[in-house]
């Protein structure tokens, strides 16, 4: 007799989620693969609409390349925790530079919750994004 396993599943949302990053290729297939788990996905392209894109679309996430011409995702992030939000979004920082452990406390001091490194494996930004959608939405 097998017996069922009694754990309860969770339940994922769909997430609002910001994606910001020069590189097209990066922005096209991020976006993909974020849509393809149901999220809805708006793309920037250009760091100096970034803030405007947070106040038009409310993201619960925003996964901000930090190497971009102009303004760096540094910061918009630091830019993003003076902002008078209802809720602050989950900031995720995206950087195929910024690859070495000490890194990961450069970007948080910048306010981001996470970074990501580009050019690994994809399914870690897709097991994060799976993370944040099973948690319960938090109040604004």
């Amino acid at each position: 007799m097998v017996q069922a396993d009694n754990k309860s599943v969770a339940t994922k949302r769909s997430l609002s989620i910001l994606l910001a990053d020069d590189d097209v290729d990066t922005v096209i297939t991020l976006a993909a693969m974020l849509r393809d788990e149901g999220h809805v996905v708006h793309t920037c392209a250009d760091p100096n609409l970034v803030l405007e894109a947070i106040e038009r679309y409310k993201p619960e996430v925003c996964i901000l390349d930090i190497v971009m011409p102009g303004k760096t995702g540094f910061s918009i992030a630091r830019t993003i925790i003076r902002m008078n939000l209802p809720k602050r979004p989950f900031l995720i920082a995206l950087s195929g530079v910024f690859t070495r452990p000490q890194d990961d406390m450069v970007a948080k001091s910048a306010g981001y919750d996470r970074l990501v490194r580009k050019g690994g494996d994809p399914r870690k930004l897709l097991d994060l994004i799976d993370e944040l959608a099973s948690q319960p939405p938090a109040a604004a």
